[in-house]
């Protein structure tokens, strides 16, 4: 018993001692932003709400915000991976992309153009066709968040480089 607890003790001083630390929240310097170019009730817009810091108030009017998101392109791609010999579909690919740059109030750009995409292959049958349906909106707010969170970590560099 002695023996589990010292090994116990030695682990949790080497895991402490390495610097290992839980991921914190995205530090966003800023505290007003304005989402620009998303269509209304855009899921990639919805999925950067909320990303954001609870602290970050999202603006309609970008003279109100300290930055912009401006979205060039956001969309959603679903082709035909593979087909049986009768043409049903037997696998999708899904993808995601987001191409945007971030602004200043006045519309001067701040960064270059970024392109960020998100690709998940998915198979489908249509004896279970209710459960594929799920899974695949499962899938895209997945892949909305995740480059949702790119975006925040961006925008927070970007904050730091004191532009």
């Amino acid at each position: 018993m002695q023996r589990r607890a010292g090994l116990v003790l030695l682990g949790a001083s080497l895991l402490a001692g390495c610097g290992f630390a839980l991921r914190q929240p995205t530090e966003v310097p800023y505290e007003r932003i304005a989402l620009a170019g998303f269509k209304p009730r855009s899921p990639m817009a919805e999925a950067l709400r909320r990303e954001l810091p609870a602290r970050v108030r999202i603006v309609e009017a970008a003279a109100q915000a300290q930055v912009q998101v401006v979205a060039d392109e956001d969309v959603l791609h679903r082709t035909v991976v593979a087909s049986t010999a009768v043409g049903q579909v037997r696998e999708f690919r899904l993808r995601v992309r987001l191409r945007f740059h971030f602004a200043r109030p006045d519309g001067e750009a701040l960064s270059g153009v970024t392109e960020l995409e998100q690709m998940r292959d998915l198979s489908y049958s249509e004896t279970a066709a209710l459960g594929k349906e799920v899974e695949e909106a499962e899938l895209l707010r997945e892949m909305r968040a995740d480059i949702a969170r790119q975006v925040v970590r961006r925008l927070a560099a970007l904050g730091q480089t004191g532009r």
